[in-house]
């Protein structure tokens, strides 16, 4: 916080342009937080990191969400919310009539997507039920300006069907491979390509996957060198590593 900010509200406090609470927000959102009670937005983090606060919807009230999103908005051109149900968003579609919800990857969006730049990021999934893990990183992708394909359904149980979409794998600048079960479609792919690929393990199996941990060990342990993991069911994640990966050198 500079000495001119700080005078400034100070001044139109004196002035009575804005009240003492909201010179108070002012103040903590130049010191690079906000304190709202219940939360502590951190509004300096897409200065220091390229992104936004992104708000995680389980485990919250959702009557706190259009809050946190209403605030977020103010510093930020593009504000993320991420495992967000059909009800939440109604909730903050009342406050926010700009909001937007995709919904098979559970994220609302506030604000005009990034521009798009880089290569092409390629979404996979080995089956369908993978899918919604596989849209929260497409449309993170996409929302933070990167061109995203996806391919789903293309599993090592019928493993033709990966082969015939070969030169679309190989084309990609960087590769999200999202798999439940046995989790070894990453490690097929890793010893494709030359590119990035990124793991994601999702929660999806009968009982001994143990909610993915079986495929977050299969990735783990890939033979094809090169290849990172992010958590089970983290397609927000794969999102924002694929990003900052296709866009690194510009």
């Amino acid at each position: 916080m500079t000495e001119a900010e700080l005078r400034k509200i100070l001044e139109r406090v004196q002035c009575k342009q804005i009240s003492v609470g909201d010179a108070v927000k002012q103040l903590q959102a130049l010191a690079g937080f906000l304190d709202l009670d219940f939360a502590k937005l951190d509004t300096d983090r897409e200065h220091r990191c390229g992104l936004p606060e992104i708000i995680f919807c389980e485990g919250k009230d959702p009557k706190h969400i259009p809050q946190l999103l209403d605030q977020l908005r103010t510093n930020a051109s593009l504000v993320l919310a991420t495992r967000a149900t059909p009800e939440v968003f109604s909730l903050v579609k009342r406050v926010i009539p700009s909001a937007i919800y995709h919904e098979p990857a559970r994220i609302i969006s506030i604000g005009e997507p990034k521009k798009t730049q880089g290569g092409t990021v390629l979404v996979l999934t080995a089956g369908t039920s993978d899918i919604p893990v596989a849209e929260e990183a497409a449309v993170t992708c996409e929302l933070m300006g990167n061109e995203v394909m996806r391919e789903y359904d293309v599993g090592v149980a019928g493993l033709h069907r990966l082969l015939a979409k070969i030169e679309k794998i190989q084309s990609a600048n960087v590769l999200i491979v999202v798999a439940g079960m046995d989790g070894a479609l990453p490690s097929v792919i890793g010893g494709l390509v030359k590119k990035t690929v990124i793991a994601v393990p999702t929660s999806r199996g009968y009982g001994a996957s143990f909610q993915g941990l079986s495929a977050l060990l299969t990735m783990l342990n890939s033979c094809a060198p090169g290849v990172a993991v992010v958590n089970i069911d983290n397609g927000f994640g794969a999102g924002v590593l694929a990003s900052r990966i296709n866009q690194m050198n510009l």
